[in-house]
């Protein structure tokens, strides 16, 4: 779009010799302050949105040449050799260097499974380098390395401490990937298929500067280690008949409550929706049962009977949801009954504050919706393309003008779809947080900040 703009602010012809007393002003200034307040008392509020680019900075390409944009700056990955080089650029004005780091490429064994890319995770004064399930910590601040794990480390809130599981496998339990033998398998902490569960696990909690480990539990078998909600570091651990809250900082069990076996079987596995722990129970990998707990005191909230759907399933993220794509109820967190149906032939996402719903076939996001009673609130006609960045942040809709591509964010006191911009040349591979956006252009990654 060209655009002209106007100078409001050209000199007069003919200038004063002199500045005017302040006081020639005060009156006609009152005056105009009151008619502009007249004018503007039902219109809606300004909203601050602003889309300004604000720079480049190298981009190594290619599969193994990963980039992240989180907690203010953009980080970038490339291989060397038998090596990884990981530069972290600030984005706190122009983009600039800060740091880089290099440290060992993971070497996978055939037995193992290829876990994808490379995750950088600020957490407090440190940075998580993931390689796989390998981790290296190094200083947010120079880069410098700290420490290292062969297996996953995941923060905890406050960004002090981080847990980490061992698991210990019975001798000659592991699958053979070329028989291709049907059966569960059961996976370690560094990626290796098991025909059996482990015979047991440790959790450590781990000083996320230092590496030393604070505090261990274990448990039989396999299980199930999320991080609580909330701003307390705090971890929920599901084993195969128990639940616990456990303090993250000194490994205290702060509540714990059995689960026997019910006519469904066992516990099988679990997970948080919602900001509830949710368990599941059943057979050979087929869920019959579900049950919710508080993830604070875990007392029991519901439980219900889970419809085994063979066909056309619907996924559900962030929701609790019941039934297939041609008949899919949401559920009340509370006490688990239908809240409301979705229209057939759609997935929901919860996000922000609204549901979006997204079409199976398509993949495209169609429209934002009440999570509390499936009404519509915001269409999504126009942009359907692409929706960035995670629940931490506002939506984010990208979408193709041939050439270049535009950019909007929802305005939840609004429920309106805001535009932003466009990036004015070609741009692929995107991604976002709070304030900036960050492309693929040949060679580079544009950034550009934004507001709403």
């Amino acid at each position: 779009m060209a655009l002209i703009e106007l100078d409001l602010t050209g000199r007069p012809d003919h200038l004063p010799r002199s500045r005017p007393p302040a006081r020639r002003y005060r009156l006609p200034g009152l005056l105009l302050v009151a008619v502009l307040a007249l004018a503007a008392g039902g219109a809606a509020p300004i909203l601050p949105v602003l889309w300004r680019y604000v720079g480049a900075v190298p981009a190594p390409m290619g599969p193994e040449a990963p980039f992240q944009l989180t907690g203010g700056r953009i980080f970038t990955t490339e291989r060397d050799g038998k090596d990884r080089i990981t530069t972290a650029w600030s984005l706190a004005g122009p983009p600039r260097e800060v740091w880089s780091t290099r440290f060992p490429v993971r070497e996978t064994e055939p037995d193992e499974i290829s876990f994808g890319g490379l995750n950088a995770v600020p957490a407090g004064g440190v940075v998580l380098l993931s390689d796989g399930p390998a981790t290296t910590v190094v200083d947010a601040t120079t880069g410098e390395r700290a420490w290292s794990s062969p297996v996953g480390v995941t923060p905890l809130a406050g960004g002090r401490t981080g847990i980490v599981q061992d698991n210990e496998f019975r001798d000659g339990t592991l699958y053979d990937q070329s028989s291709g033998e049907p059966g569960l398998l059961f996976f370690g902490a560094t990626g290796e298929p098991h025909t059996e569960p482990p015979l047991r696990t440790d959790v450590r909690g781990v000083d996320l500067a230092t590496g030393r480990t604070l505090w261990t539990l274990g448990a039989p078998g396999s299980v199930n280690v999320l991080v609580a909600p909330g701003d307390a570091p705090a971890v929920l651990l599901l084993s195969s008949d128990r639940l616990q809250r456990i303090d993250g900082t000194s490994g205290r069990v702060v509540a714990s409550i059995a689960l026997p076996a019910l006519d469904s079987g066992g516990p099988t596995g679990g997970e948080l929706v919602d900001g509830l722990m949710m368990v599941y129970y059943g057979h050979d990998g087929v869920v019959a049962r579900e049950a919710a707990y508080s993830a604070d005191t875990l007392g029991q909230l519901w439980s219900r009977a889970v419809p085994e759907v063979l066909l056309d399933r619907a996924s559900c993220a962030g929701l609790h949801c019941s039934g297939s794509l041609r008949a899919l109820d949401v559920l009340d967190p509370r006490t688990g009954e239908p809240r409301w149906r979705a229209p057939t032939g759609v997935d929901l996402m919860k996000r922000g504050g609204y549901v979006i719903e997204i079409g199976n076939e398509s993949g495209l996001p169609e429209r934002l919706v009440d999570p509390g009673t499936g009404a519509a609130r915001v269409d999504l006609a126009g942009w359907r393309a692409e929706v960035m960045g995670d629940d931490s942040q506002p939506i984010l809709l990208r979408r193709s003008l041939g050439a270049e591509s535009a950019f909007g964010v929802v305005v939840p006191r609004r429920d309106a779809v805001q535009p932003l911009g466009v990036t004015g040349w070609p741009v692929g591979d995107c991604t976002s947080d709070r304030s900036h956006v960050a492309c693929r252009a040949g060679g580079e990654l544009r950034i550009w900040a934004y507001r709403a």
